[in-house]
């Protein structure tokens, strides 16, 4: 999480100039969103698949 970090930081330095953001820097930004919901959700799995078996078992 903490390359994460260093990672916006970086972004947000480069945004400031008059170049802007380009889209690779989107493109990564895009990418490490997508790997920290994947590790937030494998993370939540069991929690999730309970209340989904409570749900069907509700209905």
């Amino acid at each position: 999480m903490e390359q994460f970090k260093l990672l916006i930081g970086y972004l947000r330095a480069k945004h400031t100039s008059d170049e802007g953001a380009t889209i690779v820097e989107y493109s990564l930004l895009v990418a490490l969103i997508a790997v920290a919901l994947i590790v937030g959700l494998q993370a939540l799995e069991t929690d999730i698949a309970g209340l989904l078996t409570k749900v069907t078992n509700a209905i």
